[in-house]
């Protein structure tokens, strides 16, 4: 009994402990990156996605090639979530978190096989990104005009499929974000985009006030109504179903008829109690029946079923309606005004307008494309442009790109890493060297000449802060005037989830997985599973019981 092993792990566990763990996930992260890496900047390629129906997906947008993507390795999956919650705070910069993250555990791989300890990694690296994030808000120049955040605009839709219509569509995003401000927060879910197919990306534009997708009930009813008085109703407008086990005695076809009459009577109640109030065109969330549309279009109410509810949101913030839960509720001073509603047809669609609000607190896009795939991607890159306006609007700061703020960043990081002793130099060094990725990559992308631009980009630093790369000109020059501008709070956001990212996996020593936890369908011809990630190597020896040593 003594020399008995005893095992804690159940069969089929899979153990991989201190660097074999370490090189996994970073070799994962190194993946990732790779895979993202050439959609960045202007002259980034497109992916193409096909889910399991057959559905396919042409995009550059970072958050969507992983959201997109069937991702089974743990490492790899913290990254797909850094780059999400990057795309709900700020909008933007998902490809660049995933880029510096994977080139962040690349250098320190390189510092860990020079004998240099984790802790003193993880401790460098997060000093050199509280250092940086301090540098970034010292760079960065005030946005307070229009024309600024219409730069901003134009280059986060650079490269996304926009570009030969980037200044109209700058344009419109800057004045949807602006129409919608209130108290220097602009809320881009109170903006829609309405995509519809046929014609060019230059007929798109912004509405006057809110538009959703739908069409009246019923075509007889009005589709024209002027002075509006609208009521936004989560409460249905037909009789509750009758419960499974309720029993009905009908002896007489006159004790039928009364039943009908009386359903019929309390449907005219509903409707009775919606006409008192006024309204004159009803917005519902839930379903109203066939008899209770009758007596709407009898009273000549234009009438929408089954709103979904981010329009009811829209419709309330835009009209001043209050949203009514209980028919009873139903007043004169719940209703919002619109100076007109109607319906119009784009194409083949057909949207309702909501225009000409008092005071409209939301807003709505109807972008135009010559097909679904076009008017999809377009989008994308509208939901980016929207972001990081609305982030300028609020932070009032911003930055210039083209590798700029990078370039300048990597002098100065290197200065402080020197006046740092011990070890934790060699990691901030690194961090520094690490954020090179970005210009690096945005060089590549367009096909230039690596080694010959850096250098000069680092001379001319010398001498201006604002220098970057003009990847279509392929020359060195002032992004300021060049137009290149990004959000202070994009940037900033990106470096601290790259940072903490990175520094969450550097500090796992120790992976413990259940039995096919790390792949799905295993390594194809390539080498490869379907995740996308390299193949787990084997366990060496660990055992189906998870490499546990006997305890004796």
């Amino acid at each position: 009994m003594a020399s008995q092993p005893i095992f804690i792990l159940p069969e089929g566990t899979e153990r991989y402990t201190k660097r074999d763990a370490l090189r996994m996930n970073i070799t994962a992260a190194k993946v990732l990156s790779g895979i993202v890496r050439t959609t960045l900047g202007p002259k980034g390629m497109d992916k193409m996605l096909v889910n399991s129906l057959g559905d396919v997906t042409v995009t550059n947008d970072g958050a969507t090639i992983m959201r997109e993507m069937e991702i089974n390795q743990p490492a790899a999956r913290m990254l797909v979530e850094t780059a999400k919650k990057q795309e709900d705070i700020v909008g933007d910069g998902t490809t660049s978190v995933v880029v510096i993250a994977g080139e962040l555990l690349a250098k320190a791989e390189e510092l860990l096989d020079d004998g240099i300890a984790t802790s003193i990694v993880v401790k460098g690296f997060r000093n050199a990104t509280a250092k940086a994030v301090e540098l970034l808000n010292e760079i960065a120049i005030d946005a307070d005009d229009e024309e600024t955040l219409k730069k901003v605009a134009v280059t986060a839709m650079s490269g996304k499929g926009s570009d030969y219509a980037k200044e109209h569509l700058a344009d419109i995003v800057v004045k949807a974000a602006l129409r919608i401000k209130e108290d220097g927060v602009s809320e881009i879910d109170n903006i829609n985009i309405q995509r519809v197919s046929g014609d060019s990306v230059e007929d798109s534009f912004l509405a006057e006030g809110v538009v959703i997708d739908k069409a009246p009930l019923s075509k007889n009813m009005p589709k024209d109504v002027k002075d509006a008085k609208i009521a936004i109703m989560k409460y249905p407008i037909e009789l509750k179903d009758i419960n499974t086990d309720t029993k009905i005695d009908i002896t007489s076809p006159d004790q039928f008829e009364a039943f009908l009459q009386q359903e019929e009577q309390m449907i005219r109640d509903l409707v009775g109690k919606i006409i008192d109030s006024g309204v004159n065109v009803l917005f519902c969330q839930k379903g109203i029946d066939d008899m209770a549309e009758h007596y709407l279009k009898k009273a000549g109410i234009m009438a929408y079923k089954r709103v979904k509810k981010s329009d009811i949101e829209r419709i309330e913030k835009a009209t001043g309606a209050k949203l009514v839960t209980d028919i009873e509720d139903l007043t004169p001073e719940k209703l919002g005004t619109a100076g007109h509603v109607y319906l119009d047809k784009i194409f083949d669609h057909e949207l309702t307008f909501i225009e000409e609000c008092e005071n409209p607190k939301a807003s709505s896009i109807v972008l135009r494309g010559s097909t679904r795939y076009v008017t999809e991607q377009i989008a994308r890159a509208l939901d980016d442009a929207l972001g990081v306006v609305a982030a300028t609007i609020e932070e009032g700061k911003v930055l210039i790109g083209g590798g700029a703020c990078e370039i300048d960043l990597v002098k100065q990081l290197r200065e402080y890493g020197e006046s740092v002793s011990g070890r934790e130099q060699l990691a901030i060094l690194k961090y520094a060297e690490a954020l090179e990725i970005i210009p690096k990559t945005l060089i590549e992308n367009a096909g230039l000449d690596t080694i010959n631009l850096i250098a000069d980009l680092k001379a001319a630093h010398e001498e201006s802060k604002f220098i970057g790369i003009n990847v279509f000109t392929g020359e060195v020059e002032d992004m300021k005037e060049s137009g290149v501008i990004e959000p202070l709070r994009v940037k900033i956001q990106a470096l601290q989830s790259a940072g903490e990212a990175s520094e969450m996996i550097l500090r796992i020593d120790d992976m413990i997985a259940a039995r096919n936890a790390l792949q799905s369908t295993g390594p194809d011809e390539s080498g490869n599973d379907d995740s996308g990630m390299p193949p787990m190597p084997p366990a060496g020896g660990m055992g189906g019981m998870g490499g546990m040593p006997p305890m004796m």
